[in-house]
């Protein structure tokens, strides 16, 4: 067991300086084209809002799309400028991850509500999709920062 652990640490260790990079990628592409896909805000959207009760549901529509652009950005940028201002970088990071946190619960909240936890329809359960994993990457950002 040791002799395959030495191995795939010896393999895997040049890439760790990339590692957490590679999580702040994925998470902050994805966010940046949630919210780029929703610009222009159509009536749709508008509407779909202010069908689930959203107050000032035009509003909220723009705060969704540009949070979640900003916080994409955000989560890239925080991890870029480390070595540049690390204080302005962790605060970015956490302020990032919460703004997804916020983002997430409440889509989870407004638009996926009927799902269910464990088992269900294709497409409609929590732990088979990617919202829970977005929701729970901004929890690690806004808890970590860019601590190591």
């Amino acid at each position: 067991m040791e002799k395959i652990n030495n191995l795939i640490n010896s393999i895997t260790e040049p890439f760790l300086l990339i590692a957490d990079f590679t999580i702040r990628i994925g998470l902050g592409v994805s966010f940046f084209l949630h919210g780029y896909g929703k610009l222009p805000i159509s009536r749709g959207f508008i509407d779909f809002l202010a069908s689930k009760g959203v107050p000032l549901s035009e509003m909220f529509a723009y705060l969704v799309a540009w949070g979640e652009i900003l916080a994409g950005i955000g989560i890239i940028l925080g991890g870029l400028l480390i070595k540049l201002n690390p204080i302005m970088a962790n605060l970015i990071t956490k302020l990032s991850g919460l703004t997804i946190v916020i983002i997430m619960i409440n889509a989870l909240l407004i638009a996926h509500s009927h799902w269910s936890i464990f088992i269900g329809e294709r497409g409609s359960v929590l732990f088979a999709s990617e919202q829970l994993f977005l929701l729970l990457l901004g929890f690690f950002f806004f808890i970590k920062g860019n601590r190591t």
